[in-house]
């Protein structure tokens, strides 16, 4: 039987080698919202000059993307972060998406059409990395106790390989993570979503 990984363990390894060698790397780090993305900007911006790529073609309706993209946007320089984080504002692509998750529309939330969301969101992150130079890539979406990080994980080296520029693996969830940013939520005042984001998500919730 495979021996479970240990995401978070091997994230620590990463950083403690970084410290070691007195670099930082530039990382692109994917986005789905501004309550998740909290504790993960305060945790890896003390190790890596990030720039925050807000790709999320899955969130509907529009009005509830703005809103999103707007938080985020908000968040950053209030937290006064190192390394002074930016925000790079993908294409709303919702057209996109629909289609990636065709013939999937009644699956449950976290199966088979959650997969696909995935692998759009993290392929045009690894598309984006590779274009600007990024030393590494990964996603805030590992922070939350409804996703699969050992899916996400194996997401991210499948279309690193791919591409060509590597995947940071993470499970932000650990370190009493999730917890964290809640707190940060409250502290700066965000909005929290209560639907993941899609349509189908919606319907689920409501």
């Amino acid at each position: 039987m495979a021996v479970k990984r240990n995401y978070q363990k091997e994230l620590d390894n990463v950083i403690l080698k970084l410290e070691q060698e007195g670099r930082r790397p530039k990382l692109l780090l994917h986005s789905c919202c501004g309550p998740c993305s909290s504790y993960v900007l305060e945790y890896l911006s003390k190790y890596f000059d990030i720039t925050v790529w807000f790709y999320n073609p899955n969130i509907e309706p529009a009005k509830e993307y703005e809103l999103r993209l707007s938080e985020q946007k908000r968040l950053i320089p209030e937290m006064g972060l190192q390394g002074d984080p930016s925000v790079d504002e993908g294409p709303y692509e919702p057209g996109i998406f629909h289609e990636a998750v065709s013939g999937l529309e009644n699956e449950p939330e976290g199966g088979k059409r959650c997969e696909k969301c995935f692998c759009l969101r993290l392929e045009k992150t690894a598309e984006r990395a590779l274009e600007k130079g990024f030393d590494l890539f990964t996603t805030t979406l590992t922070v939350s106790p409804h996703k699969n990080a050992e899916l996400l994980n194996g997401i991210g080296e499948e279309i690193a390989a791919r591409y060509g520029v590597a995947f940071l693996n993470s499970d932000f969830k650990k370190k009493d993570g999730y917890k964290r940013s809640i707190e940060l939520s409250k502290q700066y005042g965000l909005y929290r979503q209560d639907y993941c984001g899609c349509v189908y998500s919606r319907r689920g919730q409501e």
